[in-house]
C-alpha cells in the first residue's frame, strides 16, 4: 500500500480502487455517494487487502 494510493483514497475513494475490479469500484462509489467517510473506509480496506 503506497502513500499516494492512501492519499488518493482520502480525497477521491473510487479512483483509488479503479484497478481492483468493477465490483470494488461500484461498492466504493455507492458508499462515497452515501457519505464520504464510508467511502474512504471501504477504499482503505480494499487497498489494504492482500488477497486482491
Amino acid at each position: 500500500m503506497s502513500i499516494w494510493r492512501v492519499v488518493l483514497a482520502i480525497f477521491f475513494p473510487p479512483l483509488s480502487v479503479i484497478d481492483k475490479g468493477c465490483g470494488s469500484l461500484l461498492i466504493v462509489l455507492l458508499l462515497t455517494l452515501c457519505g464520504w467517510v464510508p467511502g474512504v473506509i471501504a477504499a482503505l480496506v480494499i487497498i489494504n487487502n492482500p488477497n486482491s
